[in-house]
């Protein structure tokens, strides 16, 4: 059962494929001790954070329009969050050599990804102003799934690291000034509200994601709990925006229920 749940994981996220080897005295950008591998470490809270990252990162014109004209989330949605699963891990856990060969592969395809908003303004997706945006929906998303399901005690010293730790790789991919404390963070998404918008294409986005077909019957269930989690852990005003309605009665059974996959994910992946 440990190899049945296990080999379905790694397949999902293409751990597999990936070379995660450091040579001696290189402990990749972060290393073993960092804040960065311990939020990083359980499977279960990085994917509820990963499902409420794209639906909070959607919600800016720039990052829908960046899915909506140059991804294939209507056939690939999977493909997506396996390749974002990949740099996470890479970036994480492999040598300094392989996190920088991606960080540069990153880039390279950010420069392609240029456009125009219904509006008529250009977009880029290696815009610095844009890449920050992605870069705190996505650590704040992780930080708080990481609260929630792993480690609720966890002190603000060690979130503060955390935050500062992620900075230096969303520098690397061309974000300058990002937040390097949970506060400053909090304040930063604070002020991007206003610029935030949701219409047609935002919830078609959306509503390709929560209806991703599962690999097969056995993810389904795990797949549906960690959605349902995804969903409600975003913060409320981006619920709202996104026309989610999360029933205050409905949150500690999807909480439970996550808490569960954690456990039994644990299990599998020890």
């Amino acid at each position: 059962m440990r190899q049945a749940i296990g080999g379905r994981v790694r397949g999902l996220v293409g751990s597999g494929e990936l070379d995660l080897t450091r040579p001696v005295g290189d402990p990749g950008l972060f290393g073993p001790g960092s804040a960065t591998w311990a939020v990083h470490g359980d499977f279960t809270s990085m994917m509820i954070g990963g499902v409420c990252s794209l639906m909070v990162q959607m919600l800016h014109p720039a990052a829908l329009a960046g899915v909506w004209d140059h991804s294939d989330f209507r056939r690939d949605v999977t493909g997506r969050l396996k390749r974002t699963a990949q740099f996470i891990s890479v970036t994480t856990y492999g040598s300094t050599e392989a996190a920088e060969r991606i960080i540069a592969r990153v880039r390279s395809i950010h420069d392609r990804v240029t456009g125009t908003l219904p509006d008529g303004t250009p977009y880029t997706a290696g815009d610095p102003t844009l890449l920050a945006w992605v870069h705190a929906a996505e650590i704040d998303s992780f930080l708080r799934a990481h609260l929630r399901y792993r480690d609720s005690a966890m002190p603000v010293a060690r979130q503060d690291a955390y935050v500062a730790e992620m900075a230096t790789i969303a520098e690397r991919l061309g974000a300058p000034d990002v937040p390097r404390t949970r506060a400053a963070l909090t304040a930063y998404i604070t002020a991007m509200r206003p610029a935030l918008r949701a219409d047609d294409r935002t919830r078609a986005v959306a509503g390709r994601l929560i209806r991703q077909p599962s690999p097969s019957l056995l993810n389904a269930p795990v797949n549906a709990v960690m959605m349902q989690a995804g969903i409600e852990l975003m913060p409320r005003w981006a619920t709202d925006m996104h026309g989610f309605g999360v029933p205050a009665a409905g949150r500690p059974a999807i909480r439970l229920g996550a808490l569960g996959v954690g456990r039994l994910m644990r299990w599998a992946l020890r």
